[in-house]
């Protein structure tokens, strides 16, 4: 997995631009750089973190005027020898250098591969690694928070605390088995069962942040439903702060799913504007239809937006029912407008527990209501985002939960008198499980997966 060639990508968004930023790294970097580059210092003269100005040459052609910044192995990013052009931001000349690199043999860098080298030359650990993406796409200051702390190695220091324990115990058993003498297991099981218990317990609060940190990091799955004509796409407009949504008197006028990003006060919603659910005749809305109860399937969060201007219908009470064991949060639209809906009615055929919201498209009464609602709803209020540990990857709760499994299983063999030898087996699958976290045991083809959902030059 691990290549030694040097490599180069454009580092800044392609387009005009201010700064136009080459980054190559690896053990010619400074060579090759040396003899496109021609400024008072040679770059291999240069201190390391130092910046010099001259001239990018092709032979005795003047490419244009740059910045070179010059950074020594091992102390960058990619613990290699590091060199970033800074050009005028045109995209002619930032390809034209491009070319020339290329032609002096390096070699075009693969998606996420200056990550890649710094994960394998040991500079951070896969949770790190993950948590660049994650501050580069962060789209509100809680994923922000949630991706920084993870990238200053909080979630590594936690696994790599549980991880220590399980080996400690691990390593006492076989030394026990081997030297018996010096090595007593006496009572030894109650006390590895307490430590495994406190191991399951830290393990399980991690997996309770799963979900709050699946959200914070890819949006609260939200699904806007309700009969043709309560107001869905007026009430995603009202969120969305903005007319995207067609809205019109005719029935049936959404026939597709519309998904749109909001953030709500820092809270990142994915807006699912759905087909009006009833019975149909017309083939092309019936497909909406169908789609529309795959998203409440789907979602994290139902919005049933009614039509308090009309009375509750057989259809509003029907979609109620589907809505059930869902989370859910009923909107009575057009509170504007005279009201015929009351909560009481609603009550009655939801259930006492439902959320019931007055709302209105056109005021925007209600809207700091549900904003509240929402918040309380899925993000605890004692939580500090700053400081909280989160997983916000499918793949770190999957190994969390095959590490919880093996972890139960030693406490299977406690209870049930097996000898200590079958400990360790599960022990060690429990170690290696929470390894695939931070990367000590990821096999290479999981690693390059990773790594390839990384954009360019980073």
């Amino acid at each position: 997995m691990y290549k030694t060639d040097t490599i180069c990508a454009v580092a800044t968004g392609l387009g005009r631009s201010a700064i136009g930023m080459i980054r190559v790294s690896g053990p010619d970097a400074i060579s090759v750089c040396d003899g496109i580059f021609k400024g008072k210092k040679r770059i291999s003269e240069m201190e390391t973190f130092t910046a010099a100005f001259g001239r990018i040459m092709d032979g005795d052609t003047i490419l244009d005027e740059a910045v070179v910044l010059v950074m020594k192995a091992p102390h960058t990013y990619t613990t290699e020898d590091t060199v970033e052009i800074d050009l005028h931001g045109g995209t002619y000349v930032v390809k034209r250098v491009m070319e020339l690199l290329i032609e002096k043999g390096v070699r075009t860098a693969e998606p996420g591969e200056f990550t890649k080298r710094a994960f394998l030359g040991g500079r951070i650990d896969m949770t790190e690694a993950e948590a660049v993406m994650d501050v580069i796409n962060a789209e509100t200051n809680m994923a922000l928070s949630a991706s920084v702390n993870q990238l200053t190695g909080q979630l590594r220091t936690e696994i790599g605390q549980l991880r220590e324990k399980v080996l400690y115990n691990t390593a006492y058993i076989e030394s026990a088995l081997d030297d018996p003498e010096n090595y007593s297991l006496d009572g030894f099981d109650e006390k590895l069962d307490l430590t495994i218990r406190e191991v399951i317990e830290k393990v399980d609060e991690l997996l309770k942040t799963s979900d709050e940190g699946r959200m914070i990091k890819e949006g609260i799955k939200t699904a806007i439903v309700g009969r043709p004509n309560a107001g869905k796409s007026s009430i995603l407009n009202l969120l969305l702060g903005e007319n995207r949504a067609i809205v019109t008197d005719i029935e049936g006028t959404t026939r597709d799913t519309l998904e749109e990003y909001v953030s709500i006060d820092g809270i990142m919603l994915k807006l699912i504007d759905t087909a009006g659910i009833r019975d149909t005749a017309d083939a092309v809305e019936q497909i909406g239809v169908e789609r529309a109860r795959q998203s409440v399937e789907e979602a994290d969060l139902v919005l049933l937006i009614l039509d308090g201007s009309e009375d509750l219908t057989a259809n509003d009470v029907e979609i109620m029912k589907l809505l059930e064991g869902k989370k859910t949060l009923i909107l009575i639209n057009k509170s504007d407008k005279e009201q015929l809906i009351t909560e009481e009615v609603v009550r009655k055929e939801a259930g006492s527990d439902e959320i019931i919201i007055p709302m209105s498209a056109v005021t925007g009464e209600g809207l700091d209501d549900l904003k509240n609602m929402i918040r309380s709803l899925f993000f605890r209020e004692e939580i500090d985002y700053n400081n909280q540990v989160y997983i916000t990857s499918a793949r770190n709760k999957e190994s969390l939960l095959n590490a919880k499994h093996s972890l139960e299983k030693v406490r299977e063999s406690i209870a049930e008198g097996l000898g200590e030898d079958f400990y360790t087996i599960d022990l060690m699958a429990a170690y290696e499980s929470l390894g695939e976290i931070i990367g000590e045991t990821l096999e290479d083809d999981l690693a390059d997966k990773i790594f390839s959902e990384f954009c360019m030059g980073k």
